[in-house]
């Protein structure tokens, strides 16, 4: 049972965390280096590593899980020395091995990912086990990147929710700001980064890390790089960093967008406030360096602050915005946000202009064009069951995502029917010198009308995009349960919040 013991002991120190750094605004917390280096921090930092499939990928210094499990020692001596160096000061972090990842439906354009050691994996872990409960209690409820029980999902229903209308009247949103920040990752200053640690982190050794680490340098075809700026695409602690130095963004709206520590409301009066007296109103949804600014007032009134916001961004974050990708649109006109396509239209039921989510068709035109590749002559050596499992991830994952969107059902519908006559055209390639009524009933999953249209081979069915149907993803607000919340801490810490404990469980791989 020392994985479970480890987790009570990391849960109920986030937990303290979490509860003085919402008590005490201007806490500065200067003895944390104590609890990085705990032995306890670093078992369940191994634990979380250990189940990640990245444990598998090496570092500049060659070294995956399994060598560390299969070296003399094993874990235990590779967590010892990591905490016996962490102890004495001589903890170094090894150069970040850099890889170029394609960019989703853009040819010919990649994205620099960095792959630290699985020694400065496991340390970075430990730091963010106790810096992220110190921070979330500051972060606004309008962002929702790499932060704990929020996702993509969350963001989008909050750009819905104020595209529709209240029980005031229509959305007074006029206008939209697609956001679009210059290789923000690459360009955030270390400086102001660790100014924005400094306003809650005093103690020297963790800062000592935190510097190190972005100091550590990039491993690129053989050569070390020091670049000036950025925080390394991939690791650990990298999201958390990010979220600290754009925090400076949110607190620029904070005016009509609710506040940490504060009722919703609160920022709702003051909405009502500016426009009674026809001032602009702005109200931000972020999630991680993409975000949306909806402008109530007028053209002009955006444009100025959209130039206003370049030139906060640069002269105060020293961050570039794109001028040919901040678009400004109207929302009647859709725009795109996470990989949806977000436009205010008509409902089908009462006709009044609400927010939608849909589907966007390079999307479907992405997918249509990776199963082609997946189901061309090149895939005809696999067997229809090999066929069958390597296109049910890329089903399932595609699904899960966009089951939220308006009239998701017909496109899924769409997308089956065309599914099921590409694996017929494949099998009848693989299988020329069958005929096609013993071809369908080999591969057929039954006679019945549902399952004649799904494929199956040997027990292993191929997914439909329809299956699991379709909903609409309701919006949760500002105050979504992340383990540490006020509401989840009424009585013992693994009785509470039964309906997010499940969840949180699972994440924690307690068995």
């Amino acid at each position: 049972m020392p994985s479970m013991v480890n987790t009570s002991f990391i849960l109920d120190m986030q937990q303290k965390l979490y509860r003085w750094s919402t008590s005490e605004e201007t806490k500065i917390f200067s003895d944390l280096f104590n609890l990085v280096c705990d032995r306890r921090t670093l078992a369940e930092a191994w634990a979380r590593l250990s189940r990640n499939r990245g444990s598998r990928t090496p570092g500049t210094d060659g070294m995956t899980r399994r060598r560390v499990e299969e070296q003399a020692g094993g874990v235990e001596r590779f967590l010892d020395e990591v905490h016996q160096e962490l102890r004495s000061e001589t903890y170094r972090p090894e150069p970040v091995r850099q890889r170029l990842i394609p960019k989703a439906g853009k040819l010919g354009q990649y994205r620099p990912l960095g792959i630290p050691t699985l020694r400065d994996r496991l340390v970075q872990m430990a730091l963010k086990f106790v810096l992220e409960p110190i921070f979330e209690a500051d972060f606004y409820p309008n962002s929702y990147g790499f932060r704990r029980g929020r996702n993509t999902h969350d963001a989008l229903a909050s750009v819905q929710k104020q595209l529709c209308p209240t029980r005031y009247g229509p959305s007074p949103a006029a206008y939209v700001i697609e956001g679009d920040i210059k290789g923000c990752f690459d360009a955030i200053d270390p400086h102001l980064l660790m100014e924005a640690v400094k306003r809650r982190v005093r103690d020297r050794k963790v800062l000592l890390l935190i510097r190190a680490f972005l100091k550590a340098g990039i491993m690129i075809e053989g050569a070390l790089r020091h670049p000036a700026t950025g925080t390394p695409q991939g690791g650990v602690l990298s999201p958390l960093l990010a979220n600290i130095f754009l925090h400076r963004l949110d607190e620029r709206y904070g005016r009509w967008t609710p506040r940490p520590r504060e009722k919703s409301g609160n920022a709702k009066a003051r909405r009502a406030y500016d426009r009674q007296r026809h001032r602009p109103t702005f109200y931000m949804v972020r999630y991680a360096d993409d975000f949306v600014l909806l402008v109530v007032g007028t053209r002009r009134q955006a444009d100025e602050e959209r130039d206003a916001l370049a030139k906060f961004l640069l002269e105060e974050m020293r961050l570039e915005l794109s001028a040919e990708k901040t678009l400004i649109t109207r929302p009647e006109d859709g725009f795109d946000f996470l990989g949806y396509r977000v436009v205010r239209a008509p409902s089908l039921r009462r006709g009044v202009a609400v927010g939608k989510l849909r589907i966007p068709k390079d999307k479907l035109k992405a997918l249509r064009r990776e199963i082609k590749k997946r189901t061309d002559r090149s895939s005809l050596w696999l067997s229809p069951k090999q066929l069958f499992r390597n296109l049910n991830p890329l089903i399932t994952g595609w699904r899960t995502y966009f089951q939220f969107a308006t009239y998701a059902c017909q496109e899924f519908d769409k997308l089956d029917h065309w599914l099921w006559w590409r694996i017929d055209r494949w099998l009848r390639k693989k299988y020329r010198r069958t005929a096609k009524r013993v071809r369908r009933a080999k591969f057929r999953a039954g006679n019945t009308p549902a399952l004649r249209r799904r494929w199956m081979d040997r027990a292993v069915v191929l997914k439909r995009f329809t299956d699991g149907g379709t909903r609409r993803y309701r919006n949760r607000g500002g105050k979504i349960p992340n383990g540490w919340n006020k509401e989840d801490l009424d009585g013992p810490a693994w009785h509470a919040s039964p309906s997010f404990w499940p969840g949180y469980r699972a994440t924690m791989y307690i068995r």
